[in-house]
């Protein structure tokens, strides 16, 4: 019943900040940026009061400034792909294309310069993705987020990261975030939500540029794993 009572309110409140913000569609995109911001207090919100879900971010002293960088996080549930725009400024994030297509959520993820890519497909637009990726870094300043394991994943699994983080990370030349993020065990991708638990968002130490893709993506699994305490 909870979780029915979750799911009506906590929708229902992302329905009413997209129509809410419909006429910043056409407003500078900082109005955007701050309806995502939104996004990520309101989940929070709806897990505290109705949940009692606890938040915890640590390593704030670890984060990146004065300096362009990407961040690489875990991905265990939706939880994430809405609060990081708490934390991080601006956020732009690589997404699937499909996602651009659904009414007025697309029309804002456009909006904020959100990225798309085909996955599993070849086609011109994804072999100029590093291209694309460069380019919105250096108009908007913003940093990059990337989820290495593509999809959702349960708490437990160790998936090994997909070799296009270290490509970005190579091509990009620029310092790395690494985050982990351990919402499925309470927000899990397919099941109840479950009450009086605490998330906890790791900001962990940067990873400087100059390793090799593979050194760098073995490197950044162990770390979020390790903080995971997935072996």
């Amino acid at each position: 019943m909870r979780n029915i009572l979750f799911k009506s309110i906590f929708f229902s409140g992302l329905i009413f900040i997209c129509l809410l913000f419909i006429p910043s569609l056409v407003l500078p995109k900082k109005i955007v940026l701050f309806g995502g911001k939104l996004f990520g207090y309101w989940s929070s919100i709806c897990l505290r009061f109705i949940y009692s879900t606890k938040i915890i971010v640590i390593g704030k002293e670890n984060m990146i400034s004065n300096k362009s960088f990407f961040i690489a996080c875990s991905h265990q549930s939706m939880f994430e792909t809405f609060y990081l725009q708490t934390i991080f400024n601006s956020p732009i994030f690589i997404l699937k294309k499909e996602l651009l297509n659904i009414p007025i959520f697309g029309w804002y993820l456009r909006k904020t310069g959100s990225i798309s890519i085909n996955r599993n497909k070849i086609t011109k637009e994804n072999l100029n993705f590093i291209e694309k990726v460069k380019k919105k870094i250096q108009e908007t300043g913003s940093p990059l987020i990337i989820f290495p394991q593509a999809t959702r994943v349960l708490p437990e699994d160790r998936v090994p990261f997909k070799k296009g983080v270290g490509r970005i990370y190579k091509e990009l030349n620029m310092q790395c975030q690494p985050v982990a993020i351990d919402s499925g065990k309470v927000w899990p991708k397919n099941g109840t939500i479950k009450a009086n638990k605490t998330i906890t968002v790791s900001i962990l130490d940067p990873i400087d540029p100059g390793l090799e893709e593979k050194e760098f993506v073995r490197l950044l699994e162990n770390k979020i794993y390790s903080e995971l305490g997935i072996n």
